[in-house]
């Protein structure tokens, strides 16, 4: 997307299941992702918007859960999703210390769309994703305002950048730049073909752990460029899985606790430190605010067809967070503070990832 060089263009084919036309999670029909960047010197951040389907999503809500693998970290609006198994909002992604403005921008603009909250209904519940990002970006500033959330939420399409931008731009992975990643899987069953796309928030992991397609790439460039890089594992990753697939919450619960095996793939052993948080929607069934006088008609698929989308989740999560690395660009930030791009390293080094 955007012409950049993703891991695909490397030689790494990550899995067996086919990709969707951009290998994205915008390839779940509705999807569309946002994106500000915000970058000056000690300024290094942004926001990452994701709108679930185009039409009124407090009106027209979707099955919906989240997953913790560890919980170190600072989202909003997971207790009720949990609870009620629904989404009515855009989910926003940023900085820790932005939760609060990302969630008033939110809501401002729910609130615009949607007189009857708070009025003649109920309140809204935005959910706001966090990554930590104060090695690179001054957190305590607190760059991001209201007016760059809701740029973003106002400009969403279905191509978009990937690695250093948007809520990604001062994130770490793997001791290197990390970011804003994205994959997609053609799930294919008896009774139709469906699609599951991720979109990963990275900022995880040491360098000595990274493992590309099955092999260590991080202790080779380890061995190069250890002298450089403190290792330190007190990040986060927060994954958004989107799909077609009708499922119920249930259902989809399971699924988003195997983007693990993604991430695991990639080297990660879920440190003390980082918190791994997983959101994840169908759009295949809308649940109506107003409550109908007949009994809902939820579809789902069998049990026996999960396991197809077990292997989807995994595969598209490895994907996106390699995605994210390998399309960042180097960046210097916060008190001179760098991190190096994986592609740099690659290059400067002369490794190869293909047929490895």
């Amino acid at each position: 997307m955007h012409n950049q060089k993703r891991i695909r263009d490397y030689g790494v084919e990550i899995g067996t299941m086919k990709t969707g036309m951009l290998n994205a999670i915008t390839d779940v029909e509705g999807v569309t992702i946002g994106q500000v960047t915000l970058m000056d010197g000690d300024m290094q951040t942004g926001v990452t918007a994701i709108l679930p389907h185009q039409g009124d999503l407090f009106h027209d809500k979707l099955t919906a859960s989240s997953h913790v693998i560890n919980g170190f970290g600072k989202t909003m609006g997971t207790i009720q999703l949990a609870e009620l198994g629904t989404l009515e909002t855009p989910i926003v992604l940023t900085n820790t210390l932005n939760v609060g403005t990302a969630a008033n921008a939110v809501i401002d603009y729910m609130l615009e769309k949607n007189p009857d909250i708070g009025n003649t209904t109920g309140t809204v519940n935005p959910v706001i994703g966090e990554c930590n990002d104060m090695f690179l970006n001054d957190v305590r500033g607190r760059f991001v305002k209201e007016q760059d959330v809701r740029q973003a939420l106002d400009n969403t399409g279905i191509e978009f950048e990937e690695g250093a931008v948007g809520a990604g731009r001062g994130m770490l992975c793997y001791s290197l730049k990390g970011g804003i990643g994205s994959a997609s899987r053609i799930v294919e069953l008896e009774h139709g073909t469906f699609t599951l796309g991720t979109l990963v928030l990275s900022n995880f992991g040491m360098l000595n752990d990274l493992t590309i397609n099955g092999k260590g790439i991080g202790k080779e460039l380890k061995k190069n460029i250890l002298q450089t890089l403190k290792e330190e594992d007190k990040g986060s990753v927060m994954v958004v899985v989107a799909t077609d697939l009708p499922l119920s919450e249930r259902q989809l619960n399971r699924i988003l606790k195997r983007a693990v095996a993604g991430l695991s793939r990639t080297g990660s052993i879920i440190t003390n430190g980082s918190g791994e948080i997983i959101l994840g929607f169908s759009t295949a069934n809308k649940i109506p605010h107003t409550k109908p006088k007949q009994c809902l008609a939820i579809k789902t698929i069998h049990e026996d067809d999960m396991d197809e989308a077990f292997r989807a989740v995994g595969e598209a999560v490895e994907e996106a967070v390699l995605n994210s690395m390998i399309t960042a660009e180097a960046v210097v930030g916060r008190n001179g503070n760098e991190r190096p791009a994986l592609k740099d390293l690659l290059k400067k080094y002369a490794i190869t990832l293909k047929n490895r």
